[in-house]
């Protein structure tokens, strides 16, 4: 006997533990399981743009940087375009060794997580209205129950992030900042450091998407 669905108790909720590793990033985890594993760098020598490494950590409440966290990122290329045929809002050349979307997680020993990449251009919205250059963030870890959606701009295109139609909806300015990477060119490829911190005072904006 069937019985009857309005009976069913809900399955219990769980957050990302372990195996978000051995399945999503095996080769981080030491295991040597995919012919093809998706990986943190995005673009190669051949790739139009300027590349960049974008890097930082996922802190918690209570300050401690998360050595477990999972991150994604997608973006458009240097030319606004994102990487699929469906991109219709954005009439740019869709680069054959460009990838736009990549996977890594935070280093077990230091909790850094690093994606070698390019700086996007500017996006066009689906309302028309232009986005400054952003990359897209998604990100889970142990204690959080559905993955996390955010955005990160860049700290040298303050004009463009100023009419930025997606910014602009965080009324308070210094929840704003949550948001822009610092620039360091101290090194042979720029980096932005974009920290994210999951609660308190300094928690970053994420998006409900």
């Amino acid at each position: 006997m069937v019985q009857s669905l309005e009976y069913l108790k809900e399955t219990a909720s769980q957050t990302a533990g372990p195996y978000v590793h051995i399945g999503l990033i095996p080769k981080q985890a030491g295991f040597d399981i995919f012919e093809n594993n998706f990986t943190n760098i995005m673009a190669d020598e051949n790739t139009r743009g300027e590349r960049i490494i974008i890097e930082g950590r996922v802190i918690d409440g209570t300050g401690t940087p998360l050595r477990d966290a999972l991150l994604e990122i997608w973006q458009a290329n240097a030319d606004g375009r994102y990487n699929h045929e469906l991109d219709r809002q954005n009439t740019g050349e869709i680069y054959a060794n460009f990838r736009g979307w990549g996977r890594t997680g935070t280093d077990f020993e230091t909790a850094v997580y690093r994606f070698e990449t390019i700086k996007p251009g500017v996006v066009t919205g689906r309302n028309g209205r232009d986005m400054a250059p952003h990359v897209n963030f998604w990100i889970v870890a142990r204690g959080i129950n559905i993955g996390l959606n955010t955005r990160m701009y860049f700290g040298d295109e303050q004009n463009a992030n100023e009419v930025d139609p997606v910014l602009n909806l965080i009324e308070q300015a210094e929840r704003r900042k949550t948001l822009i990477a610092t620039r360091d060119d101290s090194g042979a490829v720029p980096v932005y450091r974009f920290d994210i911190v999951l609660q308190g005072e300094n928690e970053t904006v994420f998006f409900d998407i």
